[in-house]
């Protein structure tokens, strides 16, 4: 069965959660959880399906065990990989950076053509967002203060893409 590792950061939990649910949601995969907290960035090499998933800090920052591993990420060689992302963020706390860590993750991948599972921008409301580009999100995005509901079905529709494109 194919491995992906999911690399994530998560200051409250609330991200571990995510990471959790989306492990579940997998079934064509097996999915090993990282916490980068606790994670040698000589763990990436591992894979060749990565999903890093992280949430935004305060007004637009990344989540701090993030910020201390992201040299890793961004010295890494993507050649051969495949890579999703997801972000958490607060679309009415914080509209005008919303999910802006997930945008600063995206940034540091060397290589952006590994990237899949771009995620549409219905749904959502806020003035301004590092993860979007050129009309979508760079990644899953959820905002579990102000659409919880709608997680398990984002995670499920994102999920079954992300099978898709990693198998293609």
């Amino acid at each position: 069965m194919n491995k992906i590792g999911l690399f994530y950061g998560s200051t409250y939990g609330m991200t571990r959660k995510v990471a959790e649910q989306i492990k579940t949601a997998f079934k064509n995969f097996q999915v090993d959880l990282h916490d980068v907290k606790h994670t040698s960035a000589e763990q990436l090499s591992r894979y060749d399906f990565l999903i890093f998933g992280t949430s935004a800090w305060g007004v637009g920052e990344m989540q701090d065990d993030w910020k201390q591993w992201i040299s890793a990420v961004e010295k890494f060689d993507f050649t051969g990989k495949k890579v999703a992302l997801f972000g958490l963020g607060d679309q009415v706390k914080f509209p005008e950076s919303f999910a802006d860590g997930l945008g600063k993750l995206y940034r540091c991948i060397s290589d952006r053509s590994v990237i899949k599972g771009k995620w549409p921008l219905k749904g959502y409301r806020y003035q301004s967002s590092l993860a979007e580009k050129d009309g979508t999100f760079v990644g899953l995005v959820l905002d579990e203060n102000n659409q919880k509901e709608q997680t398990k079905e984002r995670i499920k529709q994102w999920v079954s893409q992300v099978e898709k494109e990693f198998l293609s």
